[in-house]
């Protein structure tokens, strides 16, 4: 009955009694989100004489209730297919000011039809294959961008920004050619930087440094709705930077890191709104080549130096109040280097592992990310090493039982996930520079196996990059341990009885023999496949393993 009625109302060609009549509609289904099928035809006849309103000469509050309604009727894909046409698509264009004309946004009361527009395309451009097809026709994408210069430095027009940057992210996830047009044509990467530091109000004290504010207000909600679009935008834009990196670009993707570290230390209205933004900085900085992610950490000023004067890693490790209060001054210092963005990352690796759910979506960006910060920066790996793998003092828990992030991520090293498990070992194998005995320090055998086996390092050794050759030191604590220390389980154990010191040769011959059969049986019924070391380190069936040393030991008897 809403749909014949709206229908009637439409078609009579008032714009009084429109207007109100659509006003009704979309205020009674503003969160309808699922439609009868029985009223489809309806539908798709009030969708097409709203279109025929549009084209009119109608004012401004009624482009509004038009626009409104349509965006509403837009949620359901099957009425999209007749009403999706070039024509409809282009009467769209023209009211969100996606046109090749100069006009300027100096008309405040067009805003509204601006944003109702914007939103109508997005609904329709994601639920309809007509429309993505359309959009390259039209050159959508460009005008968006024109659209974004023209309210680029206009902070009371969010709403269009948002829309506008909101579209630009699904066409360029729907359409790959859309994102090269974007990063090469249209400049995408350094217009929606700029857009960041516009959301951000950014302040430039050098090249790739900028102010922050620790006591500052939050982000207003437009402002963090704005910036995440930009970062989901500029996320697909990257996509693929990591490969293609040209030494040309590296000024503007360290501009675009410097703006992410700002992002980091920066809070939203709510805490739900930090960590989306959090979280898409991350996802964004993990598309950043990684040889441009050292301006995350950047020298103290004179003024911090000054602030400053006893650093992080000069407090020794028992000075914990000193170590809280430079915690609270919200900077973290290490070598003279501001750690606060890497800090922040830190945290909300350990808020992701604690929510214990999504770890491949949620967890791996920010994980992988501080594992090739970690590998291809000195100073990050060691302040990371701190925090994470602090000097062993109480080995009398395994790795994996406590609440610290280390234990956290040795728990993760034997997740059902194969994904999460490896970049779990993986950043802890980094973080030990890739040498497996200080892995197995801190993890325990067991808990390593599965990534040395991978890795072929399962008879020790190391990984094949190079780290610099400073040694771990260990406490005395450790050191008076070791000899006690399970090196499968990485704790300490009381020495325990063997339980065949009591038993006569026989029993032993019996025992040994009964395990032979045992094994046998499991071998034979392929419960069980003896497995043994190659040369290389790496697993294989124990004959093709015996084989292979039989063949070195050959070969240097031949040459002895």
């Amino acid at each position: 009955m809403d749909e014949e009625r709206a229908l009637y109302i439409v078609r009579a060609g008032e714009a009084g009694a429109i207007e109100r009549v659509l006003r009704d509609y979309s205020d009674k289904h503003r969160a309808t989100f699922k439609f009868e099928s029985t009223d489809e035809d309806k539908r798709k006849k009030l969708c097409e004489g709203i279109f025929k309103v549009l084209v009119k000469d109608v004012p401004t509050t009624c482009q509004v209730s038009c626009l409104e309604v349509l965006r509403i009727l837009s949620r359901d894909k099957k009425i999209l297919v007749p009403v999706t046409t070039k024509e409809n698509m282009q009467i769209l264009l023209r009211l969100a000011k996606l046109t090749e004309s100069d006009d300027s946004l100096e008309k405040v009361s067009e805003f509204p039809v601006i944003v109702e527009s914007l939103k109508c395309l997005c609904n329709i451009v994601f639920n309809s294959q007509m429309a993505q097809q359309l959009s390259l026709e039209l050159n959508l994408a460009a005008k968006l961008c024109n659209l974004l210069r023209k309210c680029k430095d206009r902070k009371f027009i969010n709403d269009i920004k948002c829309f506008d940057l909101r579209l630009l992210f699904l066409l360029s996830l729907l359409h790959t050619d859309i994102r090269s047009q974007l990063r090469y044509e249209l400049q995408g990467l350094p217009l929606l930087t700029q857009i960041l530091e516009s959301a951000f109000s950014i302040k430039w004290t050098d090249e790739y440094e900028s102010a922050i504010d620790h006591n500052g207000p939050p982000l207003s909600p437009q402002e963090t709705d704005c910036a995440i679009e930009a970062l989901k935008a500029l996320f697909n834009v990257t996509v693929d930077s990591w490969k293609v990196h040209k030494e040309s670009d590296s000024h503007q993707f360290r501009v675009m890191a410097a703006v992410l570290r700002h992002c980091l230390l920066i809070v939203g209205p709510t805490e739900d709104k930090t960590e989306e933004l959090h979280s898409n900085a991350v996802n964004l900085l993990s598309n950043v080549p990684v040889s441009c992610l050292d301006v995350l950490i950047c020298p103290l000023t004179h003024e911090e130096t000054a602030q400053e004067a006893t650093t992080l890693d000069e407090l020794p490790s028992d000075k914990t109040a000193e170590k809280e209060t430079v915690l609270k001054n919200n900077t973290m210092v290490y070598n003279g280097m501001n750690m606060e963005a890497i800090q922040v990352l830190l945290n909300f690796m350990e808020k992701r592992i604690d929510k214990g759910s999504s770890y491949r979506e949620g967890l791996t960006p920010v994980l992988s990310l501080l594992t090739e910060c970690s590998r291809a920066h000195r100073n990050i790996r060691k302040f990371l090493k701190d925090q994470v793998l602090p000097p062993l003092r109480d080995v009398t828990n395994r790795p994996e039982v406590g609440s610290t992030v280390r234990n956290k991520l040795v728990r993760l090293m034997t997740h059902v996930d194969l994904g999460v498990k490896q970049i779990a070992a993986e950043f802890l194998f980094v973080l030990c520079k890739e040498r497996v005995d200080s892995l197995l320090k801190y993890t325990g055998y067991g808990n390593a196996a599965g990534l040395l086996a991978a890795r072929g390092l399962l008879a020790g050794g190391r990984g094949d990059n190079w780290y610099s050759e400073d040694e771990d030191t260990d406490t005395e604590e450790y050191k008076n341990a070791k000899p006690n220390i399970n090196l499968i389980t990485g704790h300490l154990e009381e020495p325990m009885p063997n339980p065949i010191d009591e038993m006569t040769e026989e029993q032993k011959e019996y025992e040994a023999m009964k395990l032979v059969n045992m094994l046998d049986k499991l071998s034979r019924e392929e419960l069980l496949k003896p497995m043994g070391l190659k040369p290389d380190g790496t697993i294989t069936p124990l004959e093709e393993a015996l084989n292979q040393y039989s063949v070195i030991e050959e070969t240097s008897s031949d040459t002895d």
